[in-house]
């Protein structure tokens, strides 16, 4: 309703003084935002982090108009204290994100770089590795494609001696029609340390997402060569196990 006032009034000027231009409003300095997400299941990497359930998330965001950025991200997990069926004592239910960086386009290109700490709040036993990771990021993206490297400044997830390991992503997103996009992607992530190579694989993700007026509806078919020995989990559900994930995202 408010919007359609305003046009009306738009016009009504436009017609009464035709040589006057009407300027756009510039872009805010400042902008902050929100968003919620009801997902199938929480898969990072192609890596299911909820044991097959489904997944609350959100976050809050700061983007400045000279390009720099900030936030916080949210979701459950599962996958530290499914170990506790194991006799570990975990007791982890969340995972907590923080990220800023700087992005801006030179061009038809786009570049982002940052910095991501994942953070696992819970308590563990005596010895046992973090799973608290640092990562840098960089990006540049042209016409439908986006490839991004990141790479960890401390032990990935976990993983011993894992330090310096890497994550490699190609991303292309078509827009078929207002709103409706297809959405493609191969990821390769190289454990470190790992000398026999198993932990590290590939994933692979299509989907196409619709957007209902600032609700993002997703459905994506993922998969994996992760090993199944490296990546099944205490339930013996296997983690990297090509499925369907279906969201509903709402930004505000």
């Amino acid at each position: 309703m408010y919007k359609t006032v305003i046009a009306s009034a738009l016009l009504a000027t436009s017609a009464v003084l035709p040589n006057v231009a009407l300027a756009a409003d510039p872009a805010p300095e400042h902008a902050f935002t929100s968003n919620v997400t009801l997902a199938s299941e929480y898969i990072y990497r192609g890596i299911g982090q909820t044991n097959r359930k489904p997944a609350l998330q959100g976050g809050f965001d700061y983007a400045h108009a000279s390009g720099f950025y900030a936030g916080i991200w949210g979701s459950n997990v599962s996958w530290l204290s499914d170990g506790s069926a194991t006799g570990a004592k975990i007791s982890n239910s969340l995972e907590l994100d923080f990220y800023g960086g700087f992005k801006n386009t030179v061009g038809d290109f786009g570049y982002d770089v940052g910095l991501l700490q994942y953070y696992y709040p819970g308590t563990y036993p005596s010895g046992f590795n973090s799973p608290n990771t640092l990562e840098g990021y960089a990006a540049v993206s042209y016409s439908i494609l986006t490839l991004k490297y990141s790479h960890s400044f401390t032990d990935l997830f976990g993983w011993v001696d894992s330090k310096n390991s890497g994550y490699l992503d190609l991303t292309a997103t078509y827009e078929l029609m207002p709103g409706l996009n297809v959405v493609g992607h191969v990821g390769r992530q190289k454990v470190n340390g790992d000398a026999s190579g198993g932990a590290s694989y590939t994933d692979y993700k299509l989907g196409v997402t619709k957007d209902f007026s600032g609700t993002v509806v997703g459905l994506s078919y993922v998969a994996t060569n992760a090993s199944e020995a490296w990546y099944t989990n205490a339930f013996n559900k296997d983690l990297g196990k090509d499925r369907f994930v279906l969201s509903v995202t709402r930004s505000f």
